[in-house]
């Protein structure tokens, strides 16, 4: 070891940032309620740095007020950022206070930023002969890398630190000297830091111009070797460019000075430390206190200290100081009471591979003991109707589990099939696994039914947690502390490189495939008490694993789809798009390209002057965004036409030309995946393609629908659908009589709301009275505002107000509902729909108006939209049911939010209409009845 003493200096707000979002989705509340995440964060980091590096001298640098310098000459320098979320604001006082009760220098200055602080003293210590580490995860100080500076990237998401020295940062960045980082941040810009860079320059660009030209200056100097737009876009935003590289540059000449001796590790006052840390309840960073300064810690391997100190850091495993307690030495098999976030090297398993004879025999005898039993499949695809599988893995206790791979010939992939049918279709054995939806549907190829009862964990935690991703790796490092192997090691990135997973050798198969299955059997167990602890067990079993068989069915299914007349419809957009394009140009007095924001903003603005003081972007060019030209088309027809052109572009190639490309070859029809795990309201998103955001607002759009055609001549596409069924339960929840009223009667509620507010008889309601409480009715669900309603509609502010609480007058009850809703989240943290869905609201008790505004409209749409969403996946469960029961020909096939799309047996018609209405109706009773609109045609439009 080097006897060089070394210096480590930590961005707090980078890391205090970084350990707030980490722990975003699953926030660490204190009794008092108070949010701790951001305070606990930054100390889980500043503990590993001391117990990993034991540094001789360490100092934190703040920022103070910003960078006053890089604001006075460019005013918008970070004014992107939105504003310190409440729990950092109320952390940085702590952590100071922390700091200080532990004789950690705290390095701030008015008027400038940590980086510039931290640059100046990196290299005054540089000088003093110090091997200075830059802790902080911003990728940005590698400018100021040397062979005695180095940045040190905290470990995140189970990978090890990183060291960035002269070679590493080389290799990231593409450069010859840490310097260029200087130039490349400034060519391609920094949107976190809203430095605009130049145009059309992204990380590629900037590589290659820093190999060629070698900075910025020798790229602007030599602007004629240059082609085309790049060319022009480089010369006219030169200046931009050299204001981007000013922005980017870490000052180094602060009013700031390194001292050893004040800089010196040293005895903290532990008792002080102790009285905060018991003051916000963390009791286990307060025994890691103790261990650390008292010696009872053993160091893990300096990192710093060798060449091969990534190698070692991921061999010890142990290594990355956590909030989890125990010592690793001393774990048992189990991934969760692991102290450090291990890896499969680190810990004790039997995996084993099951192969033919007795051993398969053995294994099947004991499988079919089990009550529940993990199962992952891998296959040779992402895409299950296409997948052959490689393997299936499995296991029913934590540290073990079992392989089965699957030969490639048909012959013997069916007899090994025939062996493990007994499993898959027995009833009384749970099956377990994660995104089931995948694995049934991949077994559902080789026509095996996937029986008895199911349990998936990525499901479980969606009812748990909404507003966390739900991934297996996501879930295993935060519940189970544990990262594992991920599936690039075995096959690579995606590419032309990639590896199918029959290329990898059966003992990583193995190790890979169990290693799943094991963590998503440990992460069942974890999550069965947290499912009944926020009462949503019930939820759980009742409609989300019951619909996951539905979707299955659906998605397998797929829908027809017309190509033919798709190919006209594009030829037909095509030149209507042509026509736009003239008319533009006439309009214009010059041809341009309408798709750049840029020569659409100079041509509207510059030359044809249409509005006064035209609004601009942050980066000082004109804005061209729909609300800015939706807002002037009604007043300027070629704005009218540059709208009517980006819909008919996007149109074209989002879904016209796009559609016909997703067929599936081996079914000749187009299958949407259902993810019900993304949106937090509880709502099903479409993907691969997403056929629910078909446009249906305009005849165009409209007219994509009458490409989704029947089976064949013996089907007609049936299409049933909810009629305003948020305002039904808009109007049950908040029990308002004369809302219930009119529902009751069959009034048309929107006829009604006028009547009532505008105080006419019904048969005297105009149009546009209509319309505006139209407007009003639904707006009322997302707290639309006097001003949001006067820009909806043709009232001024004024009227738009008296109108609001002309509403709120006459239907008082609703009022009432949407404040009681207000304050149950404040004092529970959460709103929930009328089957127990839970959506929890971190913001409801914020500071910040702004933020808890958006927490407070939640509250009160988040159950209205997610009772729609329970009940129609009820009325789809039920629905799939009855017609599995009666073995109908007649498939469902779409559900687009609050409609349900058939492939209709025409003998079955008049039966299966009246079964859909009759179930979707009668899916869930409320004080107001539902009503369901069922059509039928040769297309989905004509249905719809």
């Amino acid at each position: 070891m080097s006897d060089q003493k070394r210096l480590f200096l930590l961005d707090a707000y980078a890391l205090i940032f970084r350990g707030y979002y980490a722990l975003i989705k699953n926030p660490r509340i204190n009794s008092k309620g108070m949010d701790t995440s951001a305070i606990m964060g930054f100390m889980n980091s500043l503990f590993d740095v001391i117990k990993r590096e034991q540094p001789d001298h360490l100092a934190v640098a703040f920022d103070k007020g910003g960078s006053v310098e890089r604001t006075e000459i460019f005013e918008d320098y970070k004014a992107n950022r939105d504003e310190t979320p409440e729990a950092i604001q109320i952390a940085v006082p702590y952590i100071q206070k922390i700091l200080q009760a532990m004789k950690i220098p705290i390095v701030e200055l008015e008027g400038y930023e940590a980086d510039d602080l931290i640059g100046t003293i990196a290299k005054q210590a540089e000088k003093e002969n110090y091997k200075v580490f830059m802790v902080t995860p911003d990728k940005d100080f590698g400018q100021l890398v040397s062979e005695n500076i180095f940045m040190y990237r905290p470990a995140r998401m189970g990978n090890s630190i990183e060291i960035w020295g002269i070679p590493e940062v080389q290799k990231r960045f593409g450069v010859e000297r840490p310097e260029q980082v200087i130039d490349y941040l400034g060519m391609m810009g920094d949107a976190s830091d809203n430095i605009p860079g130049l145009p059309g320059v992204g990380d590629k660009t900037a590589k290659k111009f820093l190999e060629q030209f070698g900075s910025m200056e020798g790229l602007l100097d030599n602007t004629d070797q240059l082609k085309g737009k790049m060319k022009e876009k480089v010369e006219e935003n030169a200046e931009l460019g050299r204001l981007s590289r000013t922005l980017a540059e870490i000052k180094t000449d602060c009013d700031v000075t390194f001292s050893a001796e004040d800089y010196k590790m040293c005895p903290p006052d532990a008792q002080a430390v102790q009285e905060i840390f018991e003051e916000l309840e963390f009791r286990r960073l307060k025994e890691q206190f103790i261990k650390i300064f008292s010696g009872e810690a053993e160091a893990t391997t300096q990192v710093t200290s060798t060449p091969t100190a990534k190698q070692e850091a991921k061999a010890a495993g142990s290594g990355q100081f956590t909030l989890f307690g125990g010592d690793p030495s001393e774990a048992p098999a189990t991934i969760k009471d692991i102290n450090s976030r291990q890896t499969i090297a680190d810990i004790s398993h039997f995996y084993q591979m099951v192969q033919n004879g007795l051993g398969m025999e053995l294994f099947l005898e004991n499988l079919m003991k089990q009550p529940s039993v993990c199962f992952d499949t891998e296959t040779t695809s992402i895409n299950p109707l296409e997948a052959e599988l490689v393997g299936i893995a499995f296991s029913w206790g934590a540290g073990k589990g079992f392989y089965v791979p699957f030969p490639e010939e048909k012959e013997k992939v069916t007899v090994l099939i025939e062996k493990l049918r007994p499993f898959f279709e027995s009833e009384s054995i749970e099956k377990v696994g994660q995104n089931l939806k995948y694995d049934i549907k991949v077994m559902q190829r080789y026509h095996v039914e996937v029986k008895g009862k199911l349990f998936d964990t990525m499901l479980a935690h969606y009812l748990i947690n909404p507003d966390m991703r739900h991934n297996m790796d996501v879930l295993s490092e935060t519940y189970l502390n544990y990262t594992p192997v991920s599936i690039t090691e075995l096959i690579g990135k995606k590419g032309k490189n990639q590896l199918s997973m029959r290329d990898v050798p059966l003992d990583k198969q193995t190790e890979y495939g169990v290693e799943d299955a094991d963590v998503t059997f440990q992460l069942a167990t974890h999550f069965r008490p947290e499912l009944a602890e926020a009462k949503t067990e019930k939820l759980f079993q009742d409609i989300e694993v019951p619909l996951l068989r539905v979707l299955a069915d659906m998605e397998s299914e797929g829908i027809n789809l017309d190509e033919a007349f798709l190919k006209d419809l594009s030829t037909t957009l095509e030149a209507d798009i042509k026509n736009l394009e003239q008319h533009i140009y006439e309009k214009a007095g010059q041809e341009f390209n309408i798709g750049s924001p840029k020569q659409l903003g100079e041509i509207l603005f510059d030359k044809m002057k249409l509005v006064d003081k035209p609004k601009k972007t942050k980066t000082g060019q004109y804005s061209t965004s729909e609300d800015v030209l939706s807002y002037l088309a009604k007043d300027h027809e070629i704005i009218q036409n540059v709208l009517d052109y980006r819909g008919l572009t996007k149109l074209k190639s989002t879904y016209v030309d796009a559609l016909p490309e997703q067929v599936q070859k081996s079914t000749g029809r187009v299958h949407t995946d259902y993810m019900q795990t993304v949106a937090a309201t509880g709502r099903l998103s479409s993907n691969n393609p997403n056929l629910q955001n078909i446009p249906i607002r305009t005849e165009r759009g409209r007219q994509v629908r009458k490409a989704f055609i029947p089976r064949d001549e013996n089907y007609m596409l049936l299409a049933a659908d909810y009629s305003q069924i948020e305002l039904r339960i808009i109007a049950a929840l908040s029990e308002e009589d004369t809302m219930i009223s009119a529902f009751k009667n069959g009034e048309d509620i929107h006829a009604s709301t006028a009547s009532k507010v505008f105080n006419v008889p019904i048969d005297e309601v105009t149009r546009e009275q209509r319309s505006n409480a139209k407007t009003v009715n639904f707006g009322i669900i997302y707290g639309v505002s006097a001003f949001g309603l006067s820009n909806q509609t043709d009232l001024s502010r004024t009227e738009a107000k008296e109108l609001i609480e002309t509403y709120y007058k006459t239907y008082p009850k609703l009022r009432n509902y949407i404040s009681d809703q207000i304050d149950f989240a404040r004092d529970h943290g959460y709103v929930q729909t009328v089957l127990g869905r839970r959506r929890y609201l971190k913001d409801i008790n914020a500071g910040n108006q702004v933020v808890r505004g958006a927490a407070e409209r939640n509250a009160v749409n988040a159950p209205i939209q997610g009772s729609a969403a329970d009940i129609i996946k009820i009325a789809m469960i039920n629905i799939h049911k009855k017609l599995s029961e009666g073995n109908y020909k007649t498939k469902m096939l779409l559900q687009v939010h609050d409609e349900l799309v058939f492939d209709a047996y025409k003998p079955e018609l008049e039966e299966v209409k009246s079964l859909i209405k009759t179930e979707m109706e009668n899916a869930y009773k409320l004080a107001v009845p539902l009503d369901v609109e069922v059509g039928i045609g040769e297309n989905w439009l004509e249905a719809h």
